[in-house]
């Protein structure tokens, strides 16, 4: 199973700095890009189909696809128990996978990553883990622009210990109130555990973890981050992060769906009980009692998805091929052009920085008059696939009083032509939802 690489997007080496993101959005040819996603080949109708829709799930290239048929199609074997050939080839890969996603993070060595079937799982397994060490006046602090997956998980480990949930609220622009947060005391000598996203899937905005992660550390707690919406997008170092456990998931970054990552310090990862009982995760089994298997192995009960790592270390290949500082650098231009694009789109509100500063390519707005599963369907309907919603994120819009929003949402292969092409279907969206009343019946008098 060789490493799978880009076709011919991209030339040159890293780039960095304010030139270097010219250069690399110079560089970066996203129709040789779109060549390597078959579904990006589709229409709708008569339209060609416009997918802005990846924070919700990513395309898949064609090298990502034939990895795992390759896989299934001469490699299968389950891993760990098999001996066979089949078998060693199978845990190979698998282990592999699991090095190259370390390598990818930046993580200190491979046993720190553990597999997990989607973020959501490894959001659970840590706060599972870590709730453990919670009791009656510890405290947990998240945040209110969290994903659901990072709010629920930790609801639930306070009820389960009587511990205190509270949360970072954001400023009016969708940022992290930080300024409220140290006034109030947000964190201090009771916190144990702080979790936050790295970048909002709703508002786009990127969170200074670095800061947070003193922040906690300085009260002797841990910083949990959901990075799913930034790892597919930007180079990720989580020790510089100074975090301490970091989740994110495969398939919002080209890879598979059913399958999750939670990195996370080995020495925390060594204190912690397991998550799940089962096979592999322990070391003996008698009928008095079992010990379990060291990280990670004490947190992948059963047969893990074996093909889907396999899958996953093609995506990071493909990624790689193009260059990481590339992916960013197309991001930040196709989420400045959407900004300013929209902002002329009459009747339209964004939620969060309408600045291309600190911010990802999430853009979720409101259409005066048109409920956003009106918008979404409108938009379908013009090959625009975006989503409405509250997007796993209520608490969020319940503190920018709406109800829900449209989304849409950018990746490697969106170019221009699809920003116009949104903005063009909410032009037509927002006028067939506002036309007067009157002028609708005049012209189906004249059809009579």
């Amino acid at each position: 199973m060789p490493d799978t690489l880009a076709s011919d997007a991209v030339s040159g080496g890293p780039v960095s700095g304010a030139g270097g993101v010219r250069a690399a959005v110079d560089a970066y040819d996203v129709a040789a890009v779109r060549r390597d996603f078959p579904v990006l080949e589709r229409t709708v109708g008569d339209r060609p189909l416009v997918y802005l829709d990846s924070a919700n799930t990513s395309q898949k290239p064609r090298q990502v696809i034939e990895a795992i048929t390759d896989f299934y199609a001469h490699h299968n074997a389950n891993v760990a128990r098999a001996m066979h050939l089949l078998g060693g080839e199978a845990t190979a890969a698998y282990e592999s996978a699991r090095a190259k996603v370390a390598d990818f993070i930046g993580a200190a060595e491979a046993r720190e990553v553990i597999w997990t079937k989607n973020a959501s799982e490894a959001l659970n397994l840590a706060a599972h883990t870590l709730g453990s060490r919670l009791g009656p006046g510890d405290e947990v602090v998240i945040s209110v622009m969290e994903h659901h997956s990072n709010i629920v998980p930790w609801q639930l480990a306070c009820q389960r210990t009587g511990a205190t949930l509270r949360w970072f609220d954001v400023t009016e622009e969708g940022r992290l109130d930080l300024v409220k947060a140290e006034a109030e005391g947000l964190v201090n000598e009771r916190t144990k555990v702080v979790a936050i996203t790295r970048q909002s899937n709703v508002l786009g905005t990127l969170n200074p973890v670095s800061t947070v992660a003193r922040m906690a550390h300085a009260v002797g707690a841990v910083l949990v981050v959901d990075a799913s919406q930034s790892v597919p997008q930007l180079a990720t170092d989580v020790q510089a992060w100074e975090a301490d456990m970091v989740a994110f998931t495969a398939h919002k970054m080209v890879g598979p769906t059913g399958l999750g990552v939670l990195w996370g310090r080995y020495d925390l990862l060594e204190q912690l009980p397991p998550f799940l009982g089962g096979g592999e995760m322990i070391e003996v089994v008698r009928m008095e009692g079992s010990t379990y298997a060291p990280p990670p192995y004490r947190f992948e009960a059963g047969t893990p998805p074996i093909a889907e790592t396999v899958m996953l270390a093609a995506a990071i290949d493909y990624l790689n091929g193009i260059g990481m500082d590339r992916i960013a650098a197309h991001e930040q231009h196709i989420t400045a052009y959407a900004l300013k694009r929209l902002a002329d789109v009459r009747g339209l509100r964004i939620l969060g920085p309408t600045e291309a500063v600190d911010r990802g390519g999430a853009i979720s707005f409101s259409l005066e008059g048109v409920h956003p599963h009106d918008v979404m369907t409108l938009l379908d309907a013009r090959g625009v696939a975006v989503r409405g919603g509250h997007h796993c994120a209520r608490p969020l819009h319940d503190r920018f009083g709406v109800q829900s929003s449209t989304r849409a949402s950018f990746y490697l292969y969106t170019t221009e032509q699809e920003i116009e092409a949104l903005a063009e279907a909410l032009d037509h969206t927002r006028d067939f939802f506002n036309r007067p009343r009157s002028a609708s019946r005049t012209r189906h008098r004249e059809r009579a």
